[in-house]
This record gives structure tokens, sequence and C-alpha cells, in this order.
């Protein structure tokens, strides 16, 4: 297997018995960059809940949702109605179950190491593609690239810490 191989037993028995439980800058890297990956969905809900209501927002990709949201009597479910507005909001999470079953292909049979480049490629995509749009398309596939980069990002960084 390429990008890493599995121990047998005995090796992993013998790795076992030469650890003593000390805390080092390896063990301190590997559980910053596993809590990094698994982070990256939370965040996301955080900050895509956040923008989904701000004025400016709405009325830039989603202006039929302003309208509502305006009129609206305090009732959030009508307020926020919209099926582009779900597909911007599940577009990610979609892309990030997918791209969680091509990654483990992927991993299989090239390695952890391009499994993390492709996802933070992808990610870093979805960023720029993100932060320059300037109608829903160019978003929605900025945020499928997003999910594509957490999708590999979750799936690879549980192995990470098990080197």
């Amino acid at each position: 297997m390429a990008g890493g191989s599995f121990t047998t037993g005995a090796v992993s028995n013998e790795r076992a018995k030469e650890y003593k439980g000390r805390v080092t800058a390896y063990v301190i890297v590997a559980c910053i960059v596993a809590a990094t990956g698994g982070s990256l969905f939370g965040y996301d809900v955080g900050i895509s809940g956040g923008v989904t209501s701000m004025d400016d927002f709405l009325l830039k990709f989603f202006p039929s949702v302003y309208i509502r949201k305006i009129h609206a009597h305090e009732n959030n479910y009508c307020k926020f109605d919209s099926q582009r507005l779900a597909t911007f909001t599940s577009s990610l999470y979609i892309a990030g179950l997918v791209a969680s079953l091509l990654a483990s292909i992927v991993t299989g049979k090239y390695g952890r190491r391009i499994s993390i480049i492709i996802g933070g490629t992808s990610f870093l995509i979805g960023s720029a593609l993100n932060a320059a749009a300037v109608n829903l398309g160019m978003l929605i596939i900025g945020r499928v690239m997003l999910g594509f980069g957490i999708g590999f990002g979750n799936q690879v960084v549980s192995l990470f810490s098990n080197l």
C-alpha cells in the first residue's frame, strides 16, 4: 500500500511496550491536526448559520428570502423557507459525504499525503470561490469545493493520528 503499510500484531505490541506515555511534540501536532480536521464541519455550521441571517448576504444572493424576512412575524421557518437557500446550506454537507467515501479509495490507493493535499487544495479553491462569489451558482460551487475539502480532511485526519 503506497503511503504507509499496516503493522502486524507483533510490531504493534512492540511499539506499545516502547511507549512510555510521554507527551511529545509529535503527539501534540497529531492531536491538533485531528482536532482541526474534525472541527471544520462545526465551524461551517456556525458560520453559515450566521451568514444566512445577514441582511447584506440575503439581499445579494437571496432577495426573495430577504423580502420575506422583513415582513415575517418572528417565524424563522417561514422567513427562511427557500429551496435555493436550502441548496446553499446543504451542498457542503452532501459534498462532504461523497468526498468522505471517495477519500477512502484515494487514501487506500495513493496514501494519506495525497488525500490531505487534495482536501486542502479543494478547501482553498472553495474558500476563494466563496470569497469572490458574484452570483448564487458561484457560491454553491464554492460550497461544494469546501465540502470536498472537509470530507477529504475528515476521512484522512483520523488516520493521521494513528501513525
